[in-house]
């Protein structure tokens, strides 16, 4: 058993659990924020057999794309806070992590 945990984008949340849902995997939804931009994330705890690990992880990186955004570029000088010229950043995608399960149980 393996415990698949995964951070997305709150953007990418709702297309990523359907269609985990869809191929029937169990899939427990926490709200997090923080990191890059403070811009709100969710974790997903996805508990599944081993040999289902890659499919899980095919739907994940097909539903979580990355994009680029422009962001505000702000300079801290002397003189006070300097706003320039916004710059573009990557955001989205997911990170993983695939964790072994001693026991899963679903009651």
């Amino acid at each position: 058993m393996k415990l698949i945990i995964t951070i997305v984008s709150k953007d990418d949340t709702s297309s990523v659990m359907k269609e985990l849902v869809k191929h029937q995997f169990f899939v427990t939804k926490l709200a997090s924020s923080g990191g890059f931009l403070r811009s709100g994330n969710t974790t997903l705890m996805i508990g599944t057999n081993d040999d289902c690990v890659d499919q899980a992880i095919s739907i994940i990186t097909e539903f979580s794309k990355s994009r680029k955004e422009l962001v505000p570029n702000s300079i801290i000088s002397d003189f006070g806070l300097i706003s320039s010229v916004p710059i573009e950043v990557n955001i989205g995608g997911a990170t993983l992590f695939v964790i072994d399960v001693e026991k899963f149980l679903k009651v």
